[in-house]
């Protein structure tokens, strides 16, 4: 005859039924609360370990102060002084641990988040906030920074064409090597033909084939070559000045040559890449195209 059942022990069959129902095996509720327990400290571990090195890499760049301006510091600081209450984090974390697993699933039940985690999730936010911020001031500082670098560049240029030009003057003798009508200028330009650069190293003085050209300063032939886009072109050397003569065509010197200003030294010609008969002169320094106009009028 079969024994009749207690309520104590119906109501934990129909417990154990239901739970079959739900999860089709049954767990244990010291291995959930185990599994649980570990997965948060995991969480905060790595919460913790996030915030540290966020507070580390805002320590180094608030201690090198000669890289940021003050703005930038300022905002470092600020962040620096607030105060996360790690503490709190880790009570409301231990009380949650110590919870039943029957208590914790009832709680969550009827709220989403316990107060500790909303406590926490307020800071992070703060935190965000705050780096967001920081990082606004990065991008405001670096465009600034750029800005005034660009500004500086251009100025140490200009400065340094000035100076160029002051030392050409006043220790050589230039002087037009050919007179014609100027078809191009030194710098940027805007060509019709794909092949002509668009930027020109020197000035273009249009002329028909053949007609011959000076030296527009003394010195030594230091090179002659017919080839690339220059056609048959040369250069005459005084110290760390250069005068060079493209597009030519015919030559009257020799590398070696010591060169008188005014000296007749080659023919006009279209050599090279060229669109017609000219004379492609440059003046150099140190091996540096600059500008014709700042020592010759044409």
């Amino acid at each position: 005859m079969e024994r009749l059942l207690t309520v104590d022990e119906k109501i934990r069959r129909a417990e154990e039924i239901y739970k079959r129902k739900n999860s089709g095996v049954m767990v244990d509720a010291d291995t959930i609360g185990k599994k649980r327990n570990f997965k948060l400290f995991k969480k905060m571990f790595i919460q913790i370990l996030i915030c540290a090195c966020i507070y580390s890499g805002f320590y180094i760049i608030k201690e090198n102060e000669f890289i940021f301006s003050e703005v930038f510091r300022s905002k470092i600081r600020e962040l620096l002084s607030y105060d996360i209450n790690f503490g709190n984090i880790y009570n409301g974390i231990n009380t949650y641990f110590s919870k039943p697993v029957e208590e914790e699933s009832k709680s969550n039940t009827e709220e989403e988040a316990p107060n500790n985690e909303e406590e926490t999730e307020t800071e992070n936010n703060i935190v965000e906030e705050n780096i967001q911020n920081l990082i606004e001031t990065i991008a405001n500082e670096t465009a600034k920074n750029e800005k005034i670098q660009n500004t500086m560049l251009l100025s140490e240029v200009i400065l340094t064409e000035e100076t160029d030009a002051k030392h050409i003057k006043n220790n050589f003798s230039l002087k037009p090597p050919l007179t014609g009508t100027i078809t191009s200028r030194f710098g940027k330009r805007n060509p019709t033909t794909p092949t002509v650069p668009k930027y020109h190293t020197g000035i273009d003085i249009a002329a028909d084939k053949g007609t011959k050209f000076i030296a527009a300063m003394e010195g030594v032939v230091s090179f002659v070559s017919s080839a690339g886009d220059l056609g048959k072109h040369f250069i005459i050397t005084n110290e760390n000045i250069s005068t060079l003569y493209a597009h030519c065509d015919k030559i009257y010197v020799k590398k070696g040559d010591k060169i008188k200003q005014g000296q007749e030294i080659g023919e006009v010609g279209s050599t090279g890449n060229t669109t017609g008969p000219h004379l492609h002169f440059e003046i150099q320094i140190d091996g540096k195209p600059v500008d014709p106009d700042d020592f010759l009028e044409f």
